[in-house]
């Protein structure tokens, strides 16, 4: 860890703005597992995930200077990660395949494994359920889930991140809902 731990986002971005890199290192270190998990979510395959993440950093870096002090820091380069991903998606057809990934390497967090042993085998199977569902959805399907559910966006942000209008969302949150929800009844009654 860097010596600027005790510091907050904002003034850490401060730091960096001065020519301090090590207060982005901070900044990297903070927020390694969200960016990744975002783009992780959205590409279901750790290695892709990780170019991203990277990538995402550096555009962060590089767009310092832009972003807005009084809002949290964190949603903007989750956001910056899953534009970069969704960016990769439109120029290939993204290969998923769940064998590449076993459930026990996911970034996804499951459930108190102190529970009763049968409860936590049935969550961590609902788990890979619902991973194995939002993998089976359209990329803009999955980025609408990931920002809204994972990363807890407005509608409005998510609009925003994805260059739609905010009904646009609301219709595609719908529609992805509507079709994790199928898969898993699906998946349920085999």
């Amino acid at each position: 860890m860097t010596r600027h731990t005790h510091l907050s986002d904002g003034e850490l971005v401060e730091i960096t703005l001065t020519g301090d890199n090590t207060a982005f290192r901070t900044l990297v270190e903070r927020h390694t597992d969200a960016v990744f998990n975002t783009a992780f979510r959205l590409l279901g395959n750790r290695a892709d995930a990780a170019d991203i993440a990277q990538e995402a950093f550096l555009k962060a870096f590089r767009a310092l200077n832009t972003f807005r002090r009084d809002a949290p820091l964190k949603p903007w380069l989750c956001r910056i990660a899953a534009n970069t991903a969704l960016n990769r998606l439109k120029r290939r057809k993204p290969t998923l395949s769940l064998d590449d990934h076993p459930p026990d390497a996911d970034p996804i967090a499951v459930p108190d494994v102190s529970a009763e042993p049968q409860r936590a085998m049935l969550a961590a199977e609902r788990d890979r359920e619902l991973r194995a569902a939002i993998l089976a959805l359209p990329p803009d399907q999955r980025a609408i889930i990931e920002l809204r559910h994972f990363q807890e966006l407005s509608y409005a942000a998510i609009a925003d991140t994805l260059e739609i209008s905010v009904s646009n969302v609301k219709v595609k949150l719908f529609r992805a809902r509507k079709a994790l929800r199928r898969h898993l009844q699906k998946e349920a009654n085999i």
